[in-house]
């Protein structure tokens, strides 16, 4: 029997042991280049050379050359794409699924759980006003200035203060650990999520409301969605207008869900407050963005929320390698970001094992 071939289109294990774990397996390796994940240059051709003939695909993302239909063609065998990260966004899964190959991802805990977090201490670092406050101290200020005074987030008992409305634009995962740690807040939580069933805002106890309802009436606006075709500028002009002048947006999911020059025009003309941001639309983000002179008005990062201890792509590529190695051997791995392909896929594949 030949070795199946795996296609590391964009690698991502310094020790290798993913690697081995696969030529342990039966397969035969095949890696792509690191620079392939950077932002610069179409690789398309080359990568078409080397994904010829391969059984599996697999990577992190490759912001360089996104893996399209031409390159899926290129392996009439091909099994499986599968990401070592959240997002799929740099694959195109619909000509996947058309082809019946099962495109796979890796929600790990560790990183959607850290976005949740990351995006709480955003959000408190925007609404308390720390870092005004530490480099005024720092800078020689006296003491205690009025306008360094914080925002109250949570509902208060004892005076009948309501608290804050946040808004979140997504759900699952994300979104849904961002309730979890609101809860104890007692804050009112307003969701948009076409796509999760209404028992899971039940349980979160956030009340579903249209896109333009949410923008209106939060007083925190956070993203939470992946990005797709149907999300790609979600929020532009039109939906930053909608939004309080006071109100501050948060974006961790991913930068083209937002038209980010309609953001910025949003901020420069004050309609709405300050925003939290880590991600872009062109990353890493160019030196001349207007992002960059803000000062306090946004707080940046460099896509790094996600980024903790125990967390990264580690975890995702011990993942994947499962996901791949299931699927050679026919069987339908976990995480499977286009379920809808698995009965085809069944049919091509399953039960008929490569290793």
């Amino acid at each position: 029997m030949t070795a199946p071939k795996v296609f590391i289109f964009a690698p991502s294990d310094p020790s290798g042991e993913s690697h081995r774990k696969l030529e342990q397996s039966g397969c035969e390796v095949l890696l792509g280049k690191a620079s392939w994940h950077t932002p610069q240059g179409d690789r398309e051709d080359e990568i078409v050379a080397m994904a010829r003939d391969a059984d599996a695909m697999c990577g992190t993302s490759i912001r360089s050359t996104p893996i399209t239909r031409r390159i899926m063609e290129s392996a009439d065998k091909l099994r499986i794409v599968g990401k070592y990260t959240i997002g799929c966004d740099d694959v195109d899964v619909e000509a996947a699924t058309q082809m019946g190959i099962l495109v796979t991802h890796s929600p790990t805990e560790s990183n959607w759980g850290g976005v949740a977090e990351g995006m709480i201490g955003n959000m408190l670092c925007l609404l308390k006003k720390i870092r005004e406050r530490d480099s005024y101290l720092k800078s020689g200020g006296e003491w205690r200035k009025e306008e360094f005074t914080g925002t109250y987030v949570g509902s208060r008992a004892s005076d009948g203060y309501p608290g804050l409305t946040i808004g979140l634009i997504g759900l699952g995962r994300h979104g849904g650990r961002v309730a979890q740690l609101l809860r104890p807040w007692r804050v009112r939580l307003l969701a948009t999520d076409p796509y999760i069933p209404p028992s899971r805002f039940l349980e979160h106890d956030a009340q579903p409301v249209d896109l333009e309802t949410l923008l209106r009436e939060s007083d925190v606006v956070s993203v939470h969605c992946y990005l797709s075709k149907e999300t790609y500028h979600l929020l532009g002009e039109p939906q930053f207008r909608l939004m309080k002048p006071t109100a501050i947006f948060l974006n961790q999911a991913r930068g083209q869900v937002v038209d980010e020059q309609a953001l910025v025009k949003a901020l420069q003309e004050n309609w709405i407050a300050g925003a939290a941001l880590d991600v872009f639309e062109v990353e890493p983000l160019p030196m001349d963005s207007p992002l960059r002179t803000m000062g306090d008005k946004v707080l940046l990062s460099p896509h790094m929320i996600s980024s903790n201890v125990g967390s990264g792509l580690g975890p995702g590529v011990r993942w994947t390698t499962e996901s791949v190695l299931k699927a050679l051997r026919g069987e339908v791995p976990d995480n499977v970001f286009n379920p809808e392909v698995i009965p085809a896929w069944k049919e091509r594949f399953g039960g008929r094992s490569l290793i």
